[in-house]
């Protein structure tokens, strides 16, 4: 079955003036054990897309998805792991990640980077997300 990933457009964060220097960036794989549910994944992954430009410490995401294979996830672009931390530990993350637990396969990888590149940010996710190099 051939990839089809869909991709979001880049959602800038509050720290923008970041874009170019030093960053974390956190790439997230849900697999969801069935159909129904990779679809309920969707819209909250949305809701917190929407809640993005308020997240202190984001840079930018994208939201990713490979519907056929019920796969979804997450580029997230910050500027330090203290940031993501606090993300992670919203209550609204929090509330989507205990909803889904047991649900499906979660894979994540988190990259440090000396200068923050948008095309080498994705063709890293990318390569994680697939397996492909190119």
């Amino acid at each position: 079955m051939p990839l089809h990933l869909l991709r979001s457009p880049w959602q800038p964060g509050p720290r923008t003036d970041a874009r170019g220097g030093p960053a974390v960036i956190s790439v997230t794989d849900f697999t969801a054990t069935t159909h129904r549910q990779s679809w309920s994944v969707a819209p909250a992954g949305l809701r917190l897309r929407r809640t993005w430009p308020g997240a202190p410490g984001a840079i930018g995401l994208w939201l990713w998805a490979d519907p056929a294979r019920r796969r979804s996830g997450s580029v997230s672009v910050w500027t330090d792991e203290v940031a993501l931390k606090e993300f992670v530990g919203r209550p609204d993350h929090l509330r989507i990640v205990r909803a889904h637990s047991g649900r499906g396969v979660l894979r994540s990888t988190l990259r440090r980077t000396s200068r923050f590149d948008e095309a080498a940010a994705w063709a890293d996710a990318r390569h994680f997300i697939t397996g492909e190099t190119s």
